[in-house]
């Protein structure tokens, strides 16, 4: 997978979750609580998508840790399973 293919799936997890109208505002740099004024539910149903569609797992300390798009990106490239 790539870095665009991560961000294209929480731009539209947010988007929708947010309902923000325009997901290509959202960059690598967004902040989730400081831009997007998302919430713990908000980023634990982001974290769960990653889990779903990416296979990686995350613990609570591990996504506590995570504050922007490009550390999220980041970390499922680094923990993406073998194979996919």
């Amino acid at each position: 997978m790539t870095r665009e293919q991560v961000l294209s799936l929480i731009r539209e997890h947010l988007a929708d979750e947010l309902e923000l109208e325009d997901p290509s505002a959202i960059t690598e740099d967004t902040h989730f609580r400081e831009d997007l004024s998302a919430d713990s539910l908000d980023l634990y149903t982001l974290v769960q998508e990653l889990e779903d569609q990416y296979g990686v797992k995350m613990s609570d300390e591990e996504a506590a840790r995570i504050h922007t798009v490009r550390q999220a990106i980041d970390f499922v490239l680094a923990h993406e399973p073998s194979g996919t």
